[in-house]
């Protein structure tokens, strides 16, 4: 079974999809990492962010085993990653990567901004997280707080914002919900409401 779970920044998909992942003995992904790990190589080593080879010699060798998850989602990194993720031939290495992961038995949740729309539109199930910017600005504050960043959250909302143009409108595969996916609001939901919610949906689908 391939679970594909989409939305904007701070929806709540990554702490979603690895809860699923646990709940139904699946593998899980959190495909935003991949391209922050892209990017912090690329600063690591004092490349460009443009760079289109150092990048995608970047994608081909990563080892997400190796991720420091709290150091790849600090500020810093997740503007860079925004920029990487632009890049159509890094993103046509780490499609290619997501695709192998998710097929690999017993097959995956994969949260990302493009899961259901391009890495696997045949997905058993699509769930396409959202919520108010204001309330996603509020998560990822405290969440960058929690990795020890100083941050503000009027600057976090407003980075928050640009993201979701950046992201809207980019012409490699936009953020954007797929038709058949399901809309699940977490505006006013904690992530044990939304983790209630996604198992019901996914257990619609099973039965």
């Amino acid at each position: 079974m391939i679970i594909a779970i989409d939305g904007p920044a701070a929806s709540g998909k990554g702490t979603l999809g690895k809860r699923l992942a646990g709940h139904f003995g699946l593998r899980h992904l959190d495909t935003g990492l991949i391209y922050r790990a892209v990017a912090q190589a690329l600063l690591d080593a004092r490349h460009a962010l443009d760079d289109r080879a150092r990048a995608v010699i970047a994608a081909t060798a990563l080892d997400p085993a190796q991720f420091d998850e709290i150091a790849l989602k600090s500020h810093p990194i997740g503007e860079a990653a925004s920029i990487v993720s632009a890049i159509p031939e890094v993103r046509a290495a780490l499609v290619a990567f997501q695709r192998d992961f998710g097929r690999t038995p017993p097959g995956a949740v994969l949260d990302g901004r493009d899961i259901g729309t391009v890495i696997f539109p045949d997905a058993d199930v699509k769930i396409f997280v959202t919520a108010t910017a204001e309330v996603r600005a509020r998560r990822r504050a405290a969440e960058l707080e929690r990795a020890g960043d100083r941050v503000n959250e009027a600057d976090v909302l407003a980075d928050i914002r640009r993201r979701d143009e950046r992201d809207s409108n980019r012409a490699a595969a936009p953020l954007k919900a797929a038709p058949d996916a399901h809309l699940l609001d977490t505006t006013e939901l904690d992530i044990d409401a939304a983790y209630r919610a996604a198992v019901a949906i996914i257990e619609k689908y099973r039965r």
